[in-house]
């Protein structure tokens, strides 16, 4: 029988967490952030959104329905590191086809159980979102060790530096097809892949639309070359004005925007800002799980929705030909803005859910509704 992983989390205010390793004997980098979801550890893992980041589970027992491979949001688990605090290795759902810990070693990604995750998450809300180093070791982690990892995290940049969207996106556009494809074209939808879920892409072929997924630097001729019936502007990781995403995406949707309807989500949402003139801003530590209310001055209705993001859009920086449509209940960020003349809205949130509410899902067929419109 295999020893258990010994594991180790250090942050950059010095902080050593001793605890259980599980999944891969690694050691890895990355922004320590946390989800308040009850379930879609398995969704969330997949998401490309956590690129570059350690994800912590504040729900205590994580693992418990195990992995199902239908459930996965990418090809790949996209978190550097996962943290819970207690890990279960029997799992029991019908579904399930491994454990959490094996579809962690499969991926090689290193896991921390053990630990008051809890505990961790208020300290995290207290002082802001954290830089540090995960290590997992069948052997014991010496003194010296510890002092250099904790070095190290205290010396890390923020993985904001970093392109992170040029490390998720697709690096050719590829055609997908309405579910039960008969030939006959339905609309014709580009996204813009700054890490797209695949839920977003099944929302769009469920509504029988065919899907050209192309890379976040597309550009506007490539756009125009395919003549799209609509837009939509994916979630994705990190800062989205990054030099690199300013100077592509940004720019792109700036030289496109009056031509196509077009719908942003999350980072999407962000960078429809950026390119009508808007600014954005880091949160102190973001937005993530399936909880977050977010009421619409129209109905005056609260939404429960899905969220993933560490940036928020400046209100006070919004031009006037957009309105702000929805703020966040809790902190009063802008959760949704469309434009006064064209067919452009984008919500801050995940309509498409996986996991979490479906309570928004009606706006792809707001989408599509608008696309049809404009044929």
């Amino acid at each position: 029988m295999t020893a258990p992983l010994k594991a180790v989390l250090v942050l950059e205010d010095g902080s050593i967490i001793h605890g259980n390793g599980f999944g891969s004997e690694k050691t890895i980098k990355g922004e320590l952030v946390f989800n308040t979801g009850m379930t879609g550890y398995q969704e969330a893992l997949t998401d490309p959104s956590y690129n570059g980041q350690i994800l912590m589970m504040t729900y205590p027992l994580i693992g418990n329905y195990g992995i199902s491979p239908e459930y996965s949001e990418s090809e790949k688990i996209q978190a550097e590191g996962f943290v819970v605090r207690e890990l279960c290795d029997q799992p029991s759902h019908r579904l399930s086809g491994m454990t959490l810990d094996s579809f962690l070693k499969g991926h090689r990604i290193p896991g921390i159980s053990g630990i008051d995750t809890r505990q961790l998450t208020i300290k995290t809300r207290q002082s802001g979102t954290l830089r540090a180093i995960l290590k997992t070791s069948a052997g014991n982690i010496s003194a010296s060790e510890l002092d250099i990892l904790r070095y190290e995290a205290k010396m890390m940049p923020s993985p904001d530096k970093y392109n992170l969207v040029s490390e998720v996106s697709c690096s050719a556009p590829v055609t997908l097809h309405p579910e039960n494809y008969s030939g006959k074209e339905g609309p014709k939808i580009l996204l813009i892949d700054c890490g797209t879920k695949m839920n977003i892409i099944r929302e769009l072929t469920q509504r029988g639309c065919t899907v050209i997924r192309a890379p976040y630097n597309t550009t506007a001729d490539e756009i125009n070359n395919i003549k799209p019936d609509g837009i939509l502007v994916s979630n994705g990781p990190g800062d989205p004005a990054h030099p690199e995403i300013m100077a592509s995406v940004v720019q792109t949707i700036r030289a496109i925007y009056e031509k196509y309807p077009i719908m942003g989500i999350c980072l999407g949402h962000q960078i429809l800002s950026l390119a009508f003139g808007a600014k954005t801003y880091k949160l102190k530590f973001g937005h993530r799980g399936a909880n977050q209310p977010v009421k619409f001055f129209s109905d005056n209705k609260v939404y429960i929705t899905s969220q993933n993001h560490g940036f928020a859009v400046d209100q006070n920086s919004i031009p006037t030909d957009i309105e702000i449509t929805a703020l966040n209940v809790n902190d009063g960020t802008v959760e949704a803005m469309r434009h006064k003349k064209l067919p452009i809205f984008s919500v801050q949130y995940h309509p498409e859910a996986s996991p979490g509410p479906w309570d928004s899902k009606y706006l792809f067929d707001r989408f599509i509704k608008e696309v049809d419109s404009r044929k």
